[in-house]
């Protein structure tokens, strides 16, 4: 394993750190928590599937497509480092049209990594997921584990870890493969991604959830917390040199558990069971000890409370 030691490339809490996708749910969320810290952010997003309600107070908002050549220009030549969480962030949805996928999940890697190499930019952190291992044994997953993505979402994934791992003696890089991630932030009008999000809003809208797929299907779920707590301390650690990291729970959790969880919360909700949708994996969940280990993270939102405070979140938006 390539090893790169970046312990001066680390920002200081002042720095200027670049962040895209500013205007989702898990590139909001982080940018806020690095304002709150200290540091003086850049956002970018071209609001394609972003909410431009998302973006955080105080931060200077780039209004971009992270895939076109044109964007270095539009960003600071002396920024500490760069968080990649812009792009298309559903498996299903990357079917529909696989270039458009590769452009704004592998080419925006690409063109945010030559921004990198080119101002001199030290640390790069990326938005990965758990789609670029495909089917795995029922068995805690590894970063060392076989990836054989399903879906051409996680081939765009992987592909973006790959041009990482080339650029890594120019550009330290780690990637985060995040779990299923949900929780207040989510989008609750996008039904094709985020399996509790979907969840809970068919329940408060309609009293009715449809599932796609076997509820024997299990999943890692990671309450939103703990994923910017992760993503933050990957940033200002020094001793985060790792290539790759899980960011799961490291719970190995049903479909049919998480919908018993929300029939106690609401009892009068229905269920049905339809077919499953396309490259969606059967199940899968992290094996999150060197997450815990190098980002010394014990304490993990337990599935139960995490779900509590989101329903909770969307009875109280207006």
């Amino acid at each position: 394993r390539h090893e790169v030691t970046h312990a001066m490339s680390q920002p200081d809490q002042h720095g200027t750190v670049v962040v895209t996708g500013v205007a989702g749910f898990i590139g909001s969320a982080v940018a806020r928590r690095l304002v709150t810290e200290g540091f003086s952010v850049v956002g970018v997003d071209n609001l394609s599937s972003g909410n431009r309600r998302n973006i955080p107070k105080d931060i200077s908002f780039v209004e971009a497509d992270a895939s076109r050549a044109k964007l270095p220009q539009l960003l600071p030549r002396n920024a500490k480092a760069i968080l990649h969480l812009a792009g298309q962030s559903s498996g299903e949805i990357s079917f529909d049209d696989p270039v458009a996928d590769l452009e704004k999940n592998t080419v925006s890697t690409l063109r945010l990594l030559e921004y990198a190499r080119a101002c001199g930019i030290r640390r790069f952190l990326y938005a990965s997921s758990m789609a670029v291992y495909g089917e795995v044994p029922d068995a805690p997953t590894r970063e060392d584990s076989p990836t054989t993505p399903l879906s051409c979402y996680g081939i765009g994934k992987l592909a973006s870890e790959s041009y990482l791992r080339v650029f890594a003696d120019s550009v330290s890089s780690t990637s985060l493969r995040m779990f299923n991630v949900y929780g207040p932030g989510q989008d609750l009008d996008n039904l094709r991604q985020g399996m509790i999000s979907i969840y809970l809003a068919q329940a408060h809208r309609a009293r009715h959830i449809e599932v796609k797929g076997e509820i024997s299907r299990f999943r890692d779920f990671i309450y939103i917390d703990d994923v910017v707590e992760a993503w933050f301390r990957c940033l200002t650690l020094p001793e985060c040199n790792e290539l790759t990291l899980n960011i799961g729970s490291g719970v190995r959790t049903k479909v049919s558990d998480v919908l018993n969880i929300i029939s106690s919360m609401l009892p009068a909700v229905t269920i049905k069971t339809t077919s499953g949708t396309p490259g969606d994996q059967y199940g899968i969940y992290s094996d999150n000890s060197r997450m815990r280990a190098v980002l010394r993270m014990e304490q993990i939102t337990p599935l139960a409370v995490g779900l509590e405070k989101f329903w909770q979140s969307i009875l109280e938006t207006p």
